[in-house]
């Protein structure tokens, strides 16, 4: 019998990203494409078609052997059926990215969370390869989540569980209002977006900090300024970490999983942030909780998405 392999897809609001993966998580083959948004949801589906027939063709594999199409996409799915209920950067709305598609490849078809769908390619072939119980935050623009319990991503009620970014954690009078509305999101603290504003914050209030020589300024600045023993900016990379040090001992009393991944830009600051959500998650998280648990990096980068959309197929 021939090799059977599983295509990933992750659908962006500028690029449709496509990987061929084997039964073991390795990471073949890739190819993108643009996605067209402008041009509406029918071009969007036909264009996530046409690459996943492109990606197969222009591989040494046959169509025979893949088995099945697994797609990671932002926005508020209904999971079990693969619709799209509200995707506001896709202008995708109560649109059946399943039904489409396996009327279109007729195989397989599994849709999940972006989010969702990278947590399970670090938990199958990344920095949690092997381990069944680990929870993925990804530090970007947002903070975004994914929970593999048992191997298996873990959906909720309405499809929404894993959203660790909208976690209310931080306290009333210290609190400002998130994107979504409630208010002391972790993500207004320790995503990209907050650690900027709280910077930006600082310079305007006239604190004393190299920030005031950055015209934009960036996450990046932040942490450098305070690996280069800036205060202001110290003071802000802490309460970053402070929060999602805070959040995974919250965490680890609800599902006590065996690794935390983190990915992301802001991720990229590496020991000088790891050590310090370390010695928080230590100080508040009961023992029988924490004992041999690790705080551990992402290693697919990019490919997270890929892989992960393909690990559906056998593990979503």
């Amino acid at each position: 019998m021939s090799e059977k392999i599983y295509v990933g897809v992750d659908v962006g609001g500028t690029t449709v990203k496509l990987g061929i993966c084997n039964s073991d998580g390795t990471l073949l083959q890739t190819y993108e494409g643009p996605t067209e948004v402008s041009k509406g949801p029918d071009t969007i589906l036909h264009n996530i078609a046409k690459y996943v027939k492109l990606i197969v063709e222009e591989s040494s594999y046959e169509w025979s052997q893949v088995g099945g199409v697994g797609i990671g996409i932002a926005g508020f799915l209904d999971i079990p059926n693969g619709i799209m209920k509200n995707s506001p950067n896709l202008n995708l709305n109560n649109i059946d990215i399943k039904g489409f598609l396996e009327k279109e490849l007729n195989t397989i078809i599994k849709v999940n969370n972006d989010a969702n769908v990278a947590a399970l390619g670090e938990a199958w072939a990344g920095a949690g390869r092997g381990i069944a119980n680990c929870v993925m935050y990804t530090l970007g623009t947002g903070v975004g989540g994914g929970i593999i319990i048992d191997g298996k991503i873990v959906e909720g009620f309405q499809s929404v569980a894993g959203e660790l970014g909208h976690m209310a954690i931080v306290p009333d009078l210290e609190a400002i209002q998130c994107g979504c509305g409630k208010m002391g999101c972790l993500e207004t603290v320790s995503s990209a977006t907050g650690i900027i504003r709280m910077a930006k914050e600082a310079v305007a209030r006239g604190d004393r900090t190299s920030l005031v020589e950055v015209e934009d300024i960036m996450a990046k600045d932040v942490l450098d300024a305070a690996k280069a023993g800036d205060e202001v900016a110290t003071r802000i990379v802490n309460r970053a970490a402070y929060y999602l040090g805070r959040s995974m001992s919250m965490m680890s009393v609800i599902l006590n999983p065996e690794y935390y991944i983190i990915g992301g830009g802001v991720a990229k600051a590496g020991d000088f942030l790891f050590n310090q959500i370390n010695e928080v998650f230590e100080k508040y998280t009961q023992e029988a909780s924490k004992d041999g648990v690790k705080i551990v990096p992402a290693v697919l980068g990019n490919n997270a998405g890929v892989v992960g959309a393909a690990g559906l197929i056998l593990r979503g």
